[in-house]
């Protein structure tokens, strides 16, 4: 009987390093949230951090949906999904439509995050970093969903 080589991966492996790839990733989209949240309540231009983009986006009508602060739907969203790996973890019924909700809700926040990149760009002539790395960040984790989904009906 032949080993498998040390530096081949099985597939229950590679499942759980893009399952913690995700969470990773929806901590560092819930971080940079809290910031623009902070940013959003406390009004202070001098928290963008060199860049003046970030303070005319923060102070744009766009920065809202009605009296909410849009980085408070994206804490929502990312705290969501990570409430979502938990439960992954912990409830075998569960289990089996974590990926298609994690899915939808990336799929939800890319879209959104592309209107307000585009919004951004186009409407306000000016973009926030942190903005673009939270629309990078719901990227990453989007690829990351339809990769798991994609392994676990292949298999």
């Amino acid at each position: 009987m032949k080993s498998r080589p040390e530096h081949t991966r099985s597939p229950r492996s590679t499942d759980l390093s893009l399952y913690w790839a995700s969470v990773i990733v929806a901590i560092l989209g819930a971080l940079d949230s809290i910031y623009l949240l902070a940013l959003k309540l406390s009004g202070e231009a001098s928290m963008c951090l060199g860049s003046g983009g970030c303070a005319s986006v923060n102070a744009s009508p766009y920065s809202r949906i009605g009296f909410i602060p849009v980085s408070l739907i994206g804490l929502l969203g990312y705290l969501a999904i990570l409430g979502i790996h938990l439960l992954e973890r912990r409830s075998r019924a569960f289990a089996k439509n974590a990926l298609l909700l994690i899915f939808g809700m990336t799929l939800s926040g890319v879209i959104f995050s592309a209107y307000l990149t585009w919004v951004e760009f186009a409407i306000i002539g000016d973009f926030c970093p942190f903005c673009v790395a939270s629309a990078i960040l719901i990227t990453i984790n989007f690829v990351i969903a339809i990769i798991r989904l994609v392994k676990q009906f292949i298999s």
